[in-house]
């Protein structure tokens, strides 16, 4: 295998990384389940999300425990302003549109193309952006090992950030399963492009330029949106009366995501 990896084809890879989580987003095309399947797909999507929320975080937390190690004060204190901002960010962020969105569907007054989000269609696209913010990181890290010559930790990155995209996909997709209506070809589109799209402009500035502090303040800025999210499927799981089935799903997610990392770390043994 050669020793290097050109631009486009590291483009290429990124791009390849993020389209996979459309794999998942075709479940947004099944037509809706019994309740109580309904009530599965929502908990395995939390417990998915919250592996993601502990993989992104701990990210962030390992480049300010560098700082830590390197006894550089700048640094540590500014990463860690970087990952308490990010955080609060992510979910105030989110909560400020959340808010915004609901007075202003408010002031509707006409029939509108906006009939088409629904509350659960706005879960799916906060979901969307949250991980979009993630995969932006993600993009980050193989623009950078490819343009160092990394070609095997390059290759690497690649099929598991594919692999962990193809179950964010169902993640996103979860919250339309109730839905009467299967989502629309557009809608699953946009979605793709948001959570997946920023996978390979992360690669493109990774190749162009490094900087682990920058990939501190989006892994925060998705672990915040993380949580938001999951506390409002978490509301959806209540109005559903899961019961046993919450606690079934997150630990189907939560196996789901770490089997995936496991993938990704043998491969790199």
């Amino acid at each position: 295998m050669s020793a290097h990896i050109t631009f486009a084809n590291t483009v290429l890879l990124g791009f390849i990384a993020g389209a996979t989580i459309s794999l998942g987003l075709l479940l947004g095309r099944m037509k809706a389940p019994a309740p109580r399947f309904r009530a599965l797909l929502n908990a395995i999507a939390i417990g998915i999300l919250l592996f993601l929320f502990v993989d992104v975080l701990h990210g962030a937390i390992a480049q300010l425990e560098v700082a830590i190690d390197t006894h550089n004060h700048g640094l540590t204190f500014l990463r860690t302003v970087l990952v308490i901002g990010g955080l609060a960010l992510g979910i105030l962020g989110l909560v400020g549109y959340d808010s915004w969105s609901k007075r202003r569907r408010a002031k509707l007054t006409e029939v509108s193309e906006e009939n088409e989000w629904t509350p659960a269609a706005r879960m799916s696209m906060l979901l969307a952006v949250g991980i979009g913010l993630h995969n932006f990181g993600e993009g980050l890290a193989i623009g950078s090992s490819a343009h160092s010559g990394a070609v095997s930790l390059t290759t690497v990155l690649v099929v598991g950030f594919a692999l962990h995209n193809a179950t964010e996909g169902f993640g996103i997709i979860a919250p339309l399963s109730g839905a009467s209506e299967r989502a629309s070809w557009k809608f699953l589109g946009l979605m793709a492009v948001i959570s997946g799209g920023p996978t390979t402009l992360g690669t493109i500035v990774g190749w162009s330029w490094t900087s682990d502090t920058l990939s501190v303040a989006f892994y925060a800025l998705a672990a915040g949106s993380i949580i938001y999210v999951v506390a409002q499927l978490f509301t959806v799981a209540q109005r559903q009366k899961a019961g046993n089935l919450l606690f079934y799903g997150i630990i189907i997610g939560i196996s789901t995501g770490l089997l995936t990392e496991l993938i990704v770390e043998l491969a790199n043994a």
